[in-house]
């Protein structure tokens, strides 16, 4: 520990955190934010009485990373570091933790569950912290769980409570939300700070430190022409005009230019509203334009052949659901066409000129024996997919010793991560026995990533804070940062863009930085003022919308095939996270599929199999069921899956805090006592 030492421009923006202020530290990827504040928790842990450090994260692979690479090997063995995760057995006593802790790392999620807490082991008090600090602090706004625990910590100072943890944000950029007017960036920032209740600093004095230890890459835009022809698109085009007739829509409906993410967003609201009208030719066209529509944008990232996959994975996932004639008709459509699909996406001629021109900059960088290191940044999961077999695939890329893999998130779906898989791979990156990551934005922000030769944006339309994370990954001297897209087209617009919209937040952040303190604290604190005022309205609203029907009055449907299946009354709240359904007639509505296995346990419960609609051919899918403690099955509902019939008709709530009824807390007692009265006795 003796020989933890800061860099001159660190020492700059830690001084007014070492006198206890509430700040955020503004500084670019790669420059030490981490360390900083582990610099700060070490003082403060030293001089502060009864001291309490707290460590946010906003995603779960940060727990360990934080914990592993910073706090742990640079705080004395006499403070007791603990990281906690939702795979951490300590989450369950996480208030009992904390009290027996100097430091604790954890997710956003963790923390603000034990604030609303009322267990005695789980429960924990903000006045319980001293020092608080926040990763990637610009996530704390709106409902996000960052600004959820902030908006505690404002309204308790704003009531005059005094035991409240000094703030410590951390940030490379801050943003500008969207705002293309400097006043209005400047408000913007400023939400941020009331939001944080910090001030943000960054260095002045040390600038040519800050740029010798983070060296920016050169930036290269690596342009393509249109292809000339595109037959496969065309053919795609022309099979979604044969549904738009099929359709026949009235004239105050009209969907945009097929092949753009605004096509997508009419037809989404077109499958609503079909849902609404009771007009199933509407909804399930909309569907299958959908992915239609998905695979004109992956013809136009990916190969051909990656978009003909997705659409022949869609329609075999359909073989054997069709209810009425327009089932019938929208797969008797794709059967007639897909041997021209597969011819057109086989025909090598009129390939995307995008994976050409990736290749050629691939090998720029890679040599055989060569120690480049690279990433691939794309959109989707299924993306990184696609190019890893790209990659996997073509001996040209294979030659030049590109060895690839895929970083995507963690979670619970068929192309995603488990963290262990996660931290090998990244390890193998490290290690060089992998030299190219092919990834999702999981590894723009956070992720402790060796440095890198060249990072590639591929099909990306994305905001100025994911443009400068994936920019600062590219550490390595003389690196590379290219950006592949159409000339003219919609990536390169995007790109140009934020590179305004980078430059606006440095202004809007200089603005702040000039005002008077005084000016300064008037305004944050009038800001927060405000937004109490704006959550305690919204939460009015919301508990107003949530008692206009009661839930009797209210009918749950199948979303594909429309039957009537529950009632609202039969829907419970279990562990504030789960909507299940006690009625045991509800059974005879549905049959189950696979085993569902998730990558971490759980207190309570356990997961069981999946379920669908199980009306004729329908099979729409509806969730899965839970194991309650060892017990009780109850099937647990995707809101997305259905619609609800109400007294003023019918509506499509993507989320279950949109429905229009209140739904009880489940009673395990209660359940036991109509259900299973023989297991209590």
């Amino acid at each position: 520990m003796a020989d933890f030492r800061l860099y001159s421009y660190q020492q700059e923006v830690v001084r007014r955190a070492l006198l206890g202020e509430n700040i955020i530290i503004w500084l670019p990827t790669g420059a030490g934010k981490t360390r900083a504040a582990v610099y700060v928790a070490k003082r403060h842990l030293e001089t502060t009485a009864k001291a309490k450090v707290v460590v946010l994260v906003n995603k779960i692979h940060l727990v360990d990373q934080h914990y592993t690479k910073e706090f742990q090997p640079h705080l004395d063995r006499s403070y007791r570091v603990v990281p906690i995760s939702g795979d951490s057995e300590e989450r369950d006593f996480f208030g009992q933790v904390v009290k027996d802790s100097d430091v604790v790392i954890c997710t956003a999620q963790i923390l603000y569950n034990a604030m609303i807490n009322t267990d005695e082991a789980k429960h924990v008090e903000l006045s319980d912290i001293t020092l608080l600090i926040i990763d990637e602090c610009h996530h704390t706004k709106k409902q996000a769980v960052y600004n959820q625990i902030m908006s505690c910590y404002v309204e308790k100072k704003l009531n005059g409570e005094r035991a409240l943890p000094q703030v410590l944000g951390l940030t490379a950029s801050l943003g500008t939300g969207g705002e293309k007017i400097l006043e209005r960036a400047v408000e913007y920032a400023l939400q941020i700070c009331a939001n944080l209740d910090s001030d943000i600093v960054s260095t002045k004095n040390y600038l040519p430190d800050l740029e010798e230890r983070v060296p920016k890459p050169v930036k290269t835009f690596d342009i393509v022409d249109e292809r000339p022809k595109d037959p496969f698109g065309d053919h795609l085009k022309w099979m979604m005009q044969r549904i738009h007739d099929f359709m026949d829509l009235p004239n105050n409906i009209t969907l945009r230019e097929c092949g753009t993410q605004e096509y997508e967003a009419d037809v989404v609201i077109l499958e609503r509203h079909g849902v609404k009208e009771d007009n199933r030719v509407w909804a399930q066209c909309a569907l299958h334009l959908r992915k239609y529509n998905d695979a004109l944008l992956i013809n136009d990232t990916l190969r051909m052949l990656d978009a003909y996959r997705s659409l022949k994975d869609f329609y075999r996932s359909k073989v054997d659901t069709e209810i009425d004639g327009t089932d019938f008709f929208l797969m008797g459509l794709y059967r007639e066409n897909q041997a021209e699909l597969k011819h057109h996406a086989g025909n090598s001629r009129y390939e995307n000129p995008k994976m050409s021109k990736l290749e050629s900059v691939l090998l720029n960088q890679f040599r055989p024996g060569g120690e480049s290191r690279g990433i691939l940044f794309s959109k989707t999961r299924k993306s990184t997919h696609c190019l890893c077999d790209w990659v996997s695939t073509s001996s040209t890329l294979q030659q030049a010793g590109i060895k690839a893999a895929i970083l995507t998130g963690a979670g619970n779906g068929i192309d995603t991560m488990t963290h262990v898989k996660q931290k090998d791979t990244i390890r193998s990156f490290r290690q060089g026995d992998l030299n190219l990551l092919i990834s999702t934005s999981v590894a723009e922000e956070g992720l402790d990533i060796p440095e890198c030769n060249l990072v590639v944006r591929y099909g990306l339309l994305t905001n100025e804070i994911a443009q400068k994370q994936a920019s600062g990954r590219a550490r390595a001297r003389a690196s590379q940062y290219s950006v592949i897209a159409q000339k003219g087209g919609r990536e390169e617009r995007r790109e140009h863009i934020n590179e305004y919209l980078d430059k606006l937040t440095g202004d809007a952040i200089a603005v702040i930085q000039a005002m008077r303190p005084q000016e300064f604290r008037s305004k944050i604190a009038q800001m927060q003022r405000e937004a109490i005022i704006k959550r305690k309205l919204q939460e009015s609203q919301k508990a107003k919308r949530r008692s206009q029907h009661t839930p009797a009055s209210v009918q749950l449907l199948c979303r594909n095939c429309f039957k009537r299946v529950a009632s609202g009354s039969d829907i419970r709240l279990l562990d504030n996270a789960h909507y299940v359904n006690i009625n045991p007639d509800f059974k005879k509505h549905y049959k189950t599929g696979v085993q569902v296995f998730l990558n971490r346990t759980f207190e309570d419960w356990e997961p069981g199999c999946t379920i669908s609609c199980n009306n004729g051919s329908c099979n729409k899918a509806w969730g899965s069921e839970i194991k309650y403690k060892k017990v009780a099955l109850l099937p647990n509902l995707s809101i997305e899956s259905f619609a609800l019939e109400t007294p003023q008709g019918r509506t499509t709530p993507r989320r279950w805090r949109d429905i229009t009824f209140t739904v009880d807390d489940f009673s395990f007692e209660e359940y036991c006592q109509e259900h299973m009265p023989d297991f209590l006795d």
